[in-house]
């Protein structure tokens, strides 16, 4: 019986060896990921991917092709699709969607109390969008809603990352 016991107790001890072992790989892997988007948002570097779209007036859309915000502490680049209603649109423009490029932007980090930033970006040389708000998580997943003076509302999800090397 007490041999039995013994080599029970081996397998046991390893098992729990593994899963401990395992459970701080994960853990250092996390806190690894949360410094690296803490730098990004802090350094005001950065790119949005849009994985979804949803209007104000509409149902969630699952985006194929790659749509980006670009943040960098000189300029905000924007290539975003549209979906909802237009109140008035420039006259002589073809593309739609929101895409500018802003050169003069306030950019605004709030802290959020379960962990994560809330960043509100109001551009100055663009006039059909009023604010951006970009709520970004520890994990690099985020939310990004704009309102604009001729559109409705609209929001995306999806996650950030480091800026390209140009």
């Amino acid at each position: 019986m007490k041999s039995f016991k013994k080599s029970l107790s081996i397998p046991i001890f390893l098992i729990a060896f593994t899963m401990s072992t395992q459970l701080l790989l994960a853990q250092k892997l996390t806190t690894t990921k949360e410094v690296a988007i803490k730098k990004l948002v802090e350094n005001q570097s950065y790119i949005f991917y849009a994985t979804s779209v949803t209007p104000l007036s509409g149902r969630q859309q699952f985006l194929t092709s790659e749509y980006t915000l670009d943040v960098a502490k000189d300029s905000l680049v924007s290539y975003l699709p549209y979906f909802g209603k237009a109140y008035a649109m420039p006259i002589g423009t073809t593309d739609g969607g929101i895409k500018f490029t802003s050169t003069k932007f306030d950019y605004k980090i709030t802290l959020r109390k379960k962990g994560g930033w809330d960043i509100n970006i109001k551009t100055k040389d663009v006039s059909d969008v009023q604010q951006l708000t970009l709520t970004i998580y520890t994990n690099g997943t985020s939310y990004l809603n704009i309102n604009s003076t001729n559109r409705q509302p609209i929001s995306y999800n999806g996650r950030i990352s480091e800026r390209k090397s140009k």
